[in-house]
């Protein structure tokens, strides 16, 4: 018999089929045993006349009749006449595959990331995380942009040359990517004008905190032949509106079994854009304190401002000081076409329009202590025509984050890299 996937048990009853998956639990009463199977679609009960000889996490192929069970998952159970094991599993698991993840915490869950990865709960996380890369770029495709892939591997930084990994590459040295920067506004001035990237971003930066990783994916956008920032919000606004709805439509199981809800397109509608320094002055106000600026504190204080008002833990804070920004970002005065969004206390993109024009960003540069040759061919982007443009990133591991409402955002990395952890 060909394998059945537990999800379509219920297509079989009164059936003869096979299952194959991992034991999940065992549950022992006499003359009559259980066990819960697990495959990557669900659980199901399996039902065993006699004594069950296998170990948790074993792996197994198991044949029989499929019958209905108000009491078992989904309401079916199999009842076995065949087992076959095709991989046993010893039994001092590092972890309990079995329990709640609650139970153990994120040092155990992350030193024994390749077992912990199989507990259900751990494993929607990133279910939920592969289907938010989907969504956004089913939006982009839909919206007229290409998808493009860029080398991690660069000849000199694009923002000064602060916070990158060194590697050795022949006889020389290069540079793991901080971001697709360079790349993303090369395609743009081809004439692609519309561009996105999901891909890996590393920054060397000596940071422990619950909310910064040294290696993480990157929701990277680049669009031609904006005005200003807004251009880039209300694209940002339509993915997320997207993404959301999407969410709730096809994965309110995992929403539930984190406890977790996400903002309606309404929500995202309602999500105010307020300046730099009108930011500040709200949190001084909250706080009873003046504050110089935008850090962890206050974007927490913001959101509550924002859920307060209007409904919504979702704020855009433009209008940022030149100082604030990197040297590529559009001026405005002393201001910068530029913006932060901040979800649920967290940062999660930053972006802006970039400076499209020669003159301009070669005016720039001594500003910031750069030189034309130190940025490698960066500006011959600009030196033979570029369109206005501008774009923004959001990081996959935070959203996640805050969408199921995650205590660190290594739980939202498959395998994360920090000051201390370089492996599994």
């Amino acid at each position: 018999m060909s394998r059945v996937l537990i999800k379509d048990i219920a297509d079989h009853v009164e059936q003869e089929i096979t299952l194959q998956g991992w034991v999940h639990r065992i549950r022992e009463l006499g003359g009559i045993n259980f066990v819960i199977l697990r495959d990557r679609s669900g659980q199901a009960q399996l039902v065993y006349e006699g004594s069950v000889d296998v170990t948790l996490e074993t792996v197994v192929s198991v044949s029989g009749r499929v019958q209905k069970n108000v009491k078992a998952p989904a309401g079916f159970e199999l009842l076995v006449a065949e087992t076959r094991v095709l991989a046993t599993a010893a039994p001092d698991l590092p972890v309990p595959v079995n329990q709640d993840p609650k139970n153990f915490g994120i040092e155990a869950i992350l030193d024994n990331r390749l077992i912990s990865l199989r507990n259900p709960k751990i494993r929607s996380i990133f279910t939920l995380q592969s289907e938010i890369c989907r969504y956004f770029a089913e939006y982009l495709h839909n919206q007229d942009f290409t998808e493009i892939k860029t080398s991690k591997l660069i000849g000199s930084g694009t923002e000064g040359g602060t916070g990158l990994f060194e590697v050795e590459y022949f006889d020389t040295k290069v540079y793991l990517a901080q971001s697709p920067q360079f790349y993303k506004q090369a395609m743009v001035s081809s004439g692609m004008e519309r561009v996105f990237e999901v891909g890996a971003a590393y920054r060397a930066e000596k940071h422990e905190t619950p909310r910064h990783l040294n290696e993480y994916i990157s929701l990277d956008v680049e669009m031609g032949f904006i005005e200003d920032e807004h251009d880039l919000m209300d694209l940002e606004s339509g993915i997320l509106s997207y993404m959301f709805a999407r969410i709730q439509e096809e994965h309110s199981d995992i929403l539930e079994l984190w406890d977790a809800r996400v903002p309606s397109p309404e929500d995202v509608a309602r999500a105010p854009r307020i300046a730099h320094e009108e930011a500040k002055k709200i949190v001084s106000q909250r706080l009873g304190r003046r504050v110089f600026e935008i850090n962890p504190e206050a974007e927490r204080v913001i959101c509550e401002w924002a859920m307060e008002e209007y409904g919504v833990d979702l704020v855009y804070i433009n209008e940022f000081p030149r100082k604030k920004r990197p040297f590529y970002t559009y001026p405005k005065g002393l201001k910068t076409m530029s913006f932060d969004l901040i979800f649920r206390g967290l940062e999660i993109t930053t972006g802006g329009r970039r400076i499209n024009e020669y003159p301009m960003l070669l005016e720039t540069l001594p500003r910031f202590g750069l030189t034309e040759e130190g940025l490698g061919g960066y500006t011959d982007i600009f030196k033979y025509g570029c369109p206005p443009h501008g774009g923004f990133a959001i990081g996959l591991e935070r959203i996640t984050q805050k969408i199921l409402g995650l205590s660190n955002v290594k739980e939202a990395s498959l395998f994360p890299r920090d000051r201390k952890r370089i492996k599994p």
